[in-house]
C-alpha cells in the first residue's frame, strides 16, 4: 500500500470532537493561515505538506493560493481535502480490483468488480474538483462551515470507465430515466436511519455523456482520501457530485430520497431554510481568481511583476481573462499558458504588470466561450454556495 493510501482514522474524524483532534495531531494547528507551523501531519496524512495547507478542521484542508503554482495539474500531495462521513479502512484498497458497485435502472442490473469495469473501457478527462463552499469564507453572513476561500479545489486527471460505455454494455437504459445516483460506501454510524447521514447524490441525465467511474488520478491509483478505490467523477459538477467510494450506481426517474439531496446542499436564502423545491448545488460557475503575486501576504519587490492565477466553468470553455489592479476600474487581457486540457479543466493565465511601491487590489473576470462574463457580486445564500464574484476574490497586494 503506499503512502496515498492512509486513511483519517475514524477517531479522527469526530467532528468538533477536541479529543479527536488531540489525537490526530490537529490540535497542533489553530484553524485559519495563520496557524501552519513546521510541525508534521500525522502518518495517515504524511504524504501532505502541511506548509501547502490551511487546516480548517481534520476533515477539510484547504490548499493555499501560494501552493497551486503555475502547472495546469494540481498534484495529490496539495489537493485540498473535504469529508462528509469518516474515511473507510484501508482494507478497502488492499485490493483494489476486486472493489464492486452495483448498477441499477439498467435492462440487464449487475454487480461489476473494478476488474471487469477495466475491460469494458477506459478514457481519461481533466476536470476542476471543487467543494461547493469554496470561497464560502467571503460572505459576510459568515454561513456555517468551513471558511474556505479559494482553496477547495483543483484541477486533476481522471480515468476510469465511462458511464456511457457501462450503461451500453449492460443493455441501456430503463424508461423514464432523468437522474444518475450515486451512493457511497462509507460505514455508516450505528442506530440512525440510513438516509439521514448516507452519501448518496442525484444528477441530472445530462451528465451522462461526461460522467465516468475513475479508479485512478494524475496517473496514479485513486488514494483512498480522496475516494480510492472507485469514485464518481461528473465533471463539471460541484465536488459533492462526484460520489467517493461509489458502491451503488443508479439510473432513476426520481432523486434520492437522502437528506444530503433533498435538504443538502441547496441554494436556500438568508435567514430560511433549505427544501426540495430550491435550487440543488449542481454546475459550476464561470470562475477565476488570481494566486500570485503576493497571495498569501508576502511583499512584492518593484518592477515587473507576473499576475497569474486560474479560470475555469462549468463546461463551457474559457474565451479570456482580464486582470484588473486597481480593484475593478481597469482590465487588462491576460494570456493564456500552459496546455488547453479540455472545457472543464482550468485555463491558467499570466500577465506582466508594472508596479510601482504601494499596495493593488488584484483580480481577475473570466469571459467564456458563450459571452458570459463571470459575476462582480456573490449570490447571497444560507450555506455560502456557489461563490464566483470576482469582487469577493480580490487579493490586497504590496509592492516595496
Amino acid at each position: 500500500m503506499s503512502t496515498n493510501d492512509f486513511p483519517l482514522r475514524r477517531r479522527q474524524l469526530l467532528a468538533g470532537s477536541a479529543s479527536a483532534l488531540a489525537a490526530s495531531g490537529l490540535a497542533t494547528f489553530t484553524r485559519g493561515a495563520s496557524a501552519q507551523t513546521a510541525r508534521p501531519f500525522p502518518p495517515n496524512l504524511e504524504w501532505k505538506d502541511p506548509a501547502n495547507f490551511i487546516v480548517h478542521n481534520a476533515r477539510e484542508l484547504e490548499t493555499k493560493r501560494s501552493a497551486f503554482g503555475t502547472s495546469a495539474i494540481t498534484p495529490a500531495e496539495r489537493l485540498f481535502v473535504r469529508a462528509n462521513l469518516p474515511t473507510p479502512d484501508p482494507s478497502i484498497v488492499a485490493d483494489r480490483d476486486a472493489w464492486t458497485v452495483s448498477i441499477e435502472g439498467v435492462r440487464n442490473p449487475r454487480t461489476l468488480s473494478i476488474r471487469e469495469l477495466k475491460a469494458i473501457g477506459i478514457e481519461t478527462t481533466t476536470s476542476v474538483l471543487q467543494c461547493s463552499g469554496n470561497g464560502r469564507g467571503f460572505f459576510p453572513s459568515k454561513p456555517t462551515g468551513a471558511q474556505w476561500t479559494v482553496g477547495a479545489s483543483g484541477c486533476v486527471v481522471w480515468s476510469g470507465v465511462p458511464i456511457r460505455y457501462l450503461v451500453d454494455a449492460l443493455g441501456g437504459l430503463d424508461a423514464g430515466v432523468q437522474f444518475i445516483t450515486g451512493t457511497g460506501g462509507e460505514k455508516l454510524p450505528e442506530g440512525v436511519d440510513p438516509l439521514s447521514v448516507v452519501v448518496e447524490r442525484s444528477v441530472p441525465l445530462r451528465a451522462l455523456p461526461d460522467a465516468l467511474l475513475a479508479w485512478e488520478m494524475n496517473g496514479a491509483p485513486l488514494p483512498l482520501i480522496h475516494g480510492g478505490p472507485l469514485r464518481l467523477i461528473a465533471p463539471g459538477f460541484q465536488g459533492i457530485n462526484n460520489v467517493k467510494y461509489i458502491k451503488r450506481l443508479a439510473f432513476s426517474a426520481t432523486e434520492s430520497k437522502a437528506r444530503i439531496q433533498q435538504l443538502g446542499y441547496r441554494m436556500a436564502p438568508l435567514g430560511g431554510k433549505a427544501d426540495p423545491s430550491q435550487p440543488s448545488v449542481y454546475e459550476m460557475g464561470l470562475n477565476s481568481w488570481v494566486n500570485g503575486p503576493g497571495a498569501d501576504g508576502a511583499p512584492v519587490k518593484a518592477g515587473t511583476v507576473w499576475v497569474h492565477g486560474v479560470a475555469f466553468s462549468g463546461g463551457t470553455p474559457i474565451r479570456k481573462v482580464e486582470v484588473s489592479t486597481n480593484g475593478g476600474r481597469d482590465w487588462l487581457e491576460g494570456n493564456f499558458i500552459g496546455p488547453d486540457l479540455g472545457r472543464f479543466a482550468w485555463r491558467q493565465f499570466a500577465l506582466p504588470v508594472k508596479m510601482a511601491p504601494g499596495t493593488y487590489q488584484v483580480t481577475s473576470r473570466a469571459t467564456d466561450a458563450s459571452g458570459a462574463v463571470q459575476v462582480e457580486n456573490r449570490v447571497e445564500n444560507l450555506s455560502g454556495y456557489n461563490n464566483t464574484s470576482w469582487r469577493d476574490h480580490i487579493v490586497a497586494v504590496t509592492v516595496a
